[in-house]
């Protein structure tokens, strides 16, 4: 598995009335296949998985996957790490799903032809073979999020970091959603307010008031969770 490292990582944001801690400094090193991340809105573990490709800089500290430095070499990460956000109309920029899928391997695979064959090969595999002509607009809400995770995983990153992918589907799309990526080969970085997908990771980070609150197995650490919200 891939070795993501926060050394002393965290992030602050100017205000009016002066730095905001947005994430505590923090240091945790994540070897787990899957890695779950729970906390209130607004506790920061959203701004904790955007930092493992950059989507976030660190303002203090720095974070490395399998020992490259994000922020020094960011394109190199990127490159390893997928990112999946909550809602997929962020993602999905191209008219029809196989273009869509094109648009992600364009930088790895030069040959239109070749590109193609492999985005109609990837739209099988997750299950959207018969759509890939059909306008993005008209997919269904699990349609859309399962089309930019294809995009995603067309790239065959070693990580695939996850932002609550869940959090606007119904209970049927949650749970195929779900099964995708709980059935990948690739290191998962799961953001979630699931507390049922949480416990089926192998460790589970808890976030509260930018820092890491609690850090261990999955069951332990959502019933952790649970007690602190219940006191």
């Amino acid at each position: 598995m891939p070795t993501i490292r926060f050394d002393a990582a965290g992030v602050r944001v100017p205000t009016p009335g002066g730095d905001r801690v947005v994430l505590e400094p923090t240091t945790v090193e994540l070897t787990e296949q899957r890695v779950g991340v729970i906390g209130a809105n607004g506790s920061g573990k959203s701004t904790l998985a955007r930092l493992v490709n950059g989507l976030v800089e660190a303002t203090t500290g720095r974070v490395l996957v399998d020992g490259v430095d994000v922020a020094r070499h960011g394109a190199a990460v990127r490159r390893r790490v997928g990112f999946a956000f909550t809602d997929p109309a962020a993602q999905l920029v191209m008219p029809t799903c196989v273009e869509d899928v094109e648009l992600s391997l364009r930088r790895h695979v030069k040959d239109a032809r070749r590109r193609h064959e492999l985005a109609l090969g990837v739209l099988e595999r997750y299950g959207l073979g018969d759509h890939a002509t059909a306008s993005v607009h008209t997919l269904s809400g699990g349609q859309k999020q399962l089309l930019a995770l294809a995009g995603v995983l067309a790239v065959e990153p070693a990580v695939v970091v996850a932002d609550e992918p869940t959090t606007l589907l119904d209970l049927a799309n949650t749970r195929r959603v779900a099964d995708l990526l709980f059935g990948l080969d690739q290191q998962l970085l799961l953001v979630t307010h699931d507390l049922e997908l949480a416990r089926r990771c192998d460790r589970v980070l808890v976030i509260e008031d930018a820092r890491v609150r609690y850090d261990g197995p999955a069951d332990a650490a959502v019933d952790d969770y649970l007690a602190s919200v219940a006191s």
